[in-house]
């Protein structure tokens, strides 16, 4: 039988590309039965009816999924946030990076809007906060639709790669896939002024081709909580303490009042910043916190 990628699901289809080829598919009956539900980046085997139609019939095993959004088999997530207007949150930054790091979805870090910014002491502030993220192991690219500044650099990291782009409302995200791609022709709004955040622009998930590569623009991802993320798993999720945690004195350290605790010596020492410490403690009271579900 042949195989594809979803790359759309809308109102009960899911749109099943193999090849040149896009085949509109329903899901076996039995999937509900059996709790399965296709996602959009599923590799599939379909039957098909016709040329345009068919029903799936197995879902591939997946290497991860998301559930805001709802989307499987991610290389790479594309993180933007905005230099200026909505202003620049590492601690929003880290909720998502925390959530690619434990999915095993390798994180890119841009910042837009760089040419909106006219206060010396932000820039230098945001340029400070980049040089720690890449100190990190994380890539940073600053750009600019307006300018152009930064999208050659952006436009070959699609290449060969499904990839998420997720971030605020009002970043710029969809201004970012129009810039390295102007024909997809993604409709963006304005901030809201009187929301102080950007109109929701994006209703479905889908993927769409850029640079020999997929990418999604995806609704949905502005609300992240730490589902299925334990206390002992948390600082793995944030490679400057992953690196660290081998030397601390006892195994399962969790890196907040345990004696010869490597990590807190690097944060004494400031090899680790106070900003990121403090808020992998906050996210550790919330995973405590949680309430467990049955």
């Amino acid at each position: 039988m042949p195989e594809g990628k979803i790359i759309k699901a809308l109102a009960g289809f899911y749109y099943v590309l193999d090849g040149e080829r896009l085949v509109q598919c329903r899901g076996r009956g039995l999937f509900r039965k059996n709790k399965i539900t296709p996602l959009v980046g599923d590799e599939v085997v379909y039957q098909a009816e016709n040329d345009l139609e068919g029903t799936i019939n197995e879902v591939r095993p997946r290497k991860n999924e998301l559930v805001r959004p709802p989307i499987a088999n991610v290389d790479q997530a594309i993180l933007v946030f905005s230099s200026i207007e909505p202003a620049f949150s590492t601690l929003l930054l880290d909720r998502f990076l925390v959530l690619v790091e434990a999915n095993d979805i390798d994180p890119l870090i841009i910042i837009s809007k760089a040419d909106l910014i006219e206060n010396e002491a932000l820039k230098d502030q945001i340029l400070s906060y980049a040089a720690d993220y890449r100190e990190n192991g994380y890539p940073v690219y600053q750009t600019s639709t307006e300018s152009m500044d930064g999208i050659s650099s952006v436009a070959p990291l699609f290449q060969g790669k499904i990839s998420v782009i997720a971030g605020q409302s009002g970043v710029g995200k969809s201004s970012l896939l129009n810039a390295v791609k102007p024909d997809l022709a993604l409709k963006t709004d304005d901030i809201s002024t009187h929301l102080g955040r950007g109109k929701h622009t994006t209703r479905h998930v889908e993927l769409v081709a850029i640079d020999n590569g997929l990418v999604a623009d995806t609704p949905g991802f502005s609300s992240l909580d730490f589902t299925g993320i334990e206390v002992q798993d948390l600082g793995m999720c944030f490679p400057e303490m992953r690196e660290r945690a081998r030397d601390c004195k006892f195994r399962g350290c969790t890196h907040v009042a345990e004696p010869k605790c490597a990590v807190k010596a690097a944060v004494e020492d400031g090899a680790i910043r106070d900003y990121r410490y403090e808020h992998y403690l906050s996210f550790l009271e919330e995973i405590k916190e949680r309430k467990p579900r049955y």
